[in-house]
This record gives structure tokens, sequence and C-alpha cells, in this order.
């Protein structure tokens, strides 16, 4: 028997086909955008810290991914046997199939969002926690974009398994592709030419969203946008420099900024810190000295609420920032007023830019959040700020176009658009290369010069004894020292002086 290819070809023109695939298209594409957004929720839930909420999310992806699709499809549209009043939704062949899809689909979308949240680094939640946006803000402009563009490639597969398993829901008789095929070759027994129209119409609908998918992808894919940007004519170095005129700090201010007493963090049951006091005078730089895991990054992210104290207060302005106390109990209560997160700067040892965002944009994110002005005003601030470190040339540029030192003049001036009272830098040129080092430092200097009163974890120990007002010597988890340079050089004691020695 020879293939009937005039018979083939003529059912490409039967109206039946083209509105068989039209539901194919329509059941696939509700069934991945709904489970798709279900799908991101319940990853988020997986990754709750509750258990209330973390376990029924497991529960589900457990059971849905455990139940073959064509059980569930059958279960689903035989509801109305023991629920009469579901006939209405479930007794439709197209609803009974979505619904199906959903539920299946949502366990697997979960899976595929937690690989994107997986792929995010923590440090940009940090980030957005330091400009002091709330968790829904974080996660509509930070954490979703960038979660989408690592999951994309695994959702458009999604996608076209979706449309391929749209053939399954035969077996409830709705009305698409392969049903309209078995309806025709039981009618004149030619199976081969008929399924090879059904096959030929999935693979049409596989290529034109397979197509449409990998531009979206591409359009997603900021490496793309790089050739866009032309490279800046004007100098790269920091517009901010320290002349002769300005060579000293103004006098420091009596009034206090920033106070920390009795300060104590455990990890594991290990105390980190063993309850400090500072007070930081307005306009006064502070450097943290010490050696590695002698509690100085932990002790500048308990500032700003990036670490929950065991004990403790922060103040701003002499007003409780933070607050932990431990009942008789144990138990420990924290307070922490959000309102007045915005007012303490942080930049990150690894800059922590928002990699899915231009420079500017990394500038403007948090002050439109907060709506701290009108949007021309804060993109002439944002510009003045970028010139003023010597990247206003490169604000269309995205992080991964900048070197390590341009990303961390970019993560000092997205600090200063919120206009905090107290900056606070950990480790900033840890992660530089040597020849980058400087161009930070002479930002840094300049802050210090015009009176920003900043506290400064780092190695960089000329730059320390150059820049700091008083320079505190952490040891592990205390404070051993406290005083001016000329103090700190002159001290005598053991510890000290083998600290310097080292170095």
């Amino acid at each position: 028997m020879s293939f009937d290819w005039p018979y083939a070809l003529g059912l490409f023109a039967r109206p039946e086909f083209w509105w068989a695939a039209w539901t194919v298209v329509k059941l696939g594409i509700l069934a991945w955008v709904i489970a798709a957004v279900l799908g991101f929720g319940l990853a988020l839930a997986v990754r709750a810290r509750s258990p209330l909420v973390q376990l029924p999310a497991r529960g589900y992806i457990w059971l849905f991914r455990s139940l073959p699709l064509l059980v569930l499809l059958i279960f689903i549209y035989s509801l109305p046997q023991a629920v009469p009043s579901l006939r209405p939704v479930v007794g439709d062949p197209f609803l009974a199939g979505l619904i199906a899809l959903i539920l299946s689909e949502t366990a697997y979308m979960a899976e595929i969002h937690r690989g994107g949240l997986l792929g995010v680094p923590r440090g940009q939640v940090e980030a957005g926690r330091a400009l002091a946006l709330r968790y829904g803000g974080i996660q509509r402009m930070i954490v979703i974009p960038q979660a989408l563009r690592v999951a994309a490639p695994a959702l458009s597969n999604q996608l076209i398994t979706i449309f391929k398993m749209t053939s399954l829901v035969s077996t409830i008789s709705l009305a698409e592709l392969l049903v309209v095929g078995q309806r025709l070759y039981t009618q004149n027994f030619l199976v081969l030419e008929t399924l090879t129209v059904v096959a030929a119409f999935y693979v049409m609908i596989v290529t034109v969203f397979d197509g449409l998918l990998r531009r979206f992808e591409r359009a997603m894919d900021i490496t793309r946008k790089g050739d866009l940007v032309t490279s800046a004519s004007a100098t790269d170095a920091p517009r901010a420099s320290v002349t002769e005129a300005s060579r000293r700090k103004g006098p420091v201010s009596d009034v206090v900024a920033l106070s920390a007493r009795g300060l104590r963090k455990s990890f594991n049951g290990q105390e980190v810190l063993s309850g400090i006091d500072l007070d930081v005078h307005q306009g006064e730089v502070i450097s943290i000295i010490g050696r590695s895991g002698s509690g100085k990054t932990t002790f500048i992210r308990l500032l700003n609420g990036l670490e929950e104290p065991d004990e403790g207060r922060v103040l701003l302005h002499g007003t409780p920032f933070i607050v932990a106390e431990r009942a008789e109990s144990g138990r420990v209560r924290r307070r922490h007023d959000w309102s007045r997160q915005a007012q303490i700067g942080m930049v990150f040892q690894s800059f922590n830019l928002f990699s899915h965002r231009t420079v500017l944009d990394n500038l403007l994110l948090a002050p439109r959040y907060h709506r701290l002005d009108a949007e021309e005003k804060l993109r002439e601030q944002a510009r003045a700020l970028l010139d003023k470190v010597g990247m206003e040339a490169h604000a269309r540029k995205y992080p991964f176009q900048l070197s390590g030192g341009q990303q961390q003049r970019v993560a000092i001036a997205r600090a200063l658009m919120m206009n905090p009272k107290v900056v606070l830098f950990d480790e900033p040129t840890s992660a530089l290369d040597p020849e980058t080092v400087d161009e930070v430092l002479t930002v840094i200097r300049s802050l210090a010069h015009e009176g920003i009163t900043m506290v400064i974890v780092t190695h960089e120990m000329n730059f320390a004894f150059e820049i700091s007002d008083r320079i505190m010597f952490m040891q592990q988890g205390q404070v051993l020292w406290l005083d001016t340079p000329d103090a700190l050089r002159a001290s005598e004691a053991p510890e000290i002086q083998s600290f310097l020695r080292n170095l």
C-alpha cells in the first residue's frame, strides 16, 4: 500500500485540524502561564523559613510530580461522579484538561523557579535590604527579573513539553489534534497519512513558539546588549580628589551619629562578638582592623541589620534602630525600625551591583522605590554622583562590562544616592586587583574630607592610618584597642605589635 499524498496534503485544508491546533495552543499557553505564576509562589514557599509554609509546599511538589498526568486527567474528569456539583467545571474536557495540566505543571515549574532563585546571589538580596527595600520590592525589582533570566531556557523547554502533553487530553475526548486524527482514520483507515499530518501540526506549533521563545531569551540576555554601548572617551579617573587646600579633615562633631551597645552574636553556639560598644561621631571616620575571623565583618553587618544580634542595641542619633533583648526564658526579642534603614549606607566587599540593570539604573532603583524626588532631579543627582566617582561616561553600561574598581565606585555612588547619615564599608578593596585599589581609595578619601561619617573594615593599613580619626582593633570578637592612629602606632600591646609586624 502506497502513501496517499493527495489525501494527506488535503488534510491541511480541513478547518477541524486548524481549530484543533488552536485548542492545543490555547490549552498549552494557559497551562504554562498559570503554572509558571503559581510555581513561582510555590518556589518561594519552599524557601520559606517557617515549616508551616515550607512543608505543605514540598508535599505538593512531591505528590504531583509522582502522579502520572494520564491518571490525573481521568481522575479530575471523573470527579462529578462523586461530587455532582463540580460537573459544570470539570465536566468540560477543556477545563478538566487545563486543571490537570496546571496541577501537574505547577510542581515542575516550582522546581524550575527554585533553580532560578538559587542562581540569584545572596548579595543581591542583601544589597536591596541595605537600600531599605522591603521584601516585596526586593522580589519584584531584583530577585524575580534575575531568577527568570536564569530559568528562561528551562521555562521555554517546559512550554514545548506542555504542547506535546496536550495529546494526553484526548483520553477525555477533548477535540484536540489527536482526537480529530483518530476520528478520521477510524473512518478511512488511512492511519499513517492522518498521523503524519497530526505530527506536522505539532511540529509547526513547536517550531513557531520555539522561535518566539528564543527571541525572548535573547532579549533577556544582557550580555548581548554590550555592543550598544560605545567606549567612553573621557578619562576614567575619579573626579573626586583631595586637593592641597582640603587635605585636612574638618573637626569631628560632638554629636553621636551611630552607637553600638553590648552587641553579641553567636553562630552554631560559637560566640563571634562578645558585647561590642562603639560611638561614631558625626563626621568621624573609624577604621576597623584585625585578623581574619576576629568579628569585623559580623560587627559591621550588625550595624545595619544584615545580621540579627543576639543581644544589644544599635542607635541612630540616640534613637533605637535595632534592639535585641534576651528574656529570662532565653528567647531573644528583636525590634528593627525599618523606616530608618536608608540612613545607613552600605558598600560591600563584592560590590553587589544589580547585574540586570545599567549603572544609572543601579543608582536610581532605590530612590525611585522610596519616591525621594522627581525623576528628573533623581537622574541629575545620579549623574552628578557618577561624575564625582569618574563613572558618568559608563552610565549606560551593565556591571559585567566594568572592572572591579569601576564596579566598586558605582557601588559607592549607589550608597550615596540615599543621602545616608553613615556609610559602612566592608573590605571595599579586598576583591580588587592591586592596580584598581587606589582609584577606590581616592573616592573614599574624598568622602572623608567632605565630612561624611564612615565606618570602614579594611586591611589597607597605610590607608587606615592616613584617613581615620580613630582605629578599632578587634581580636576574637572583642575590642582590644580604640584610639587615634598615632596612639595605635605608639602602643606597646603585644597583640597589636604582632599584628602590625606581620602585615
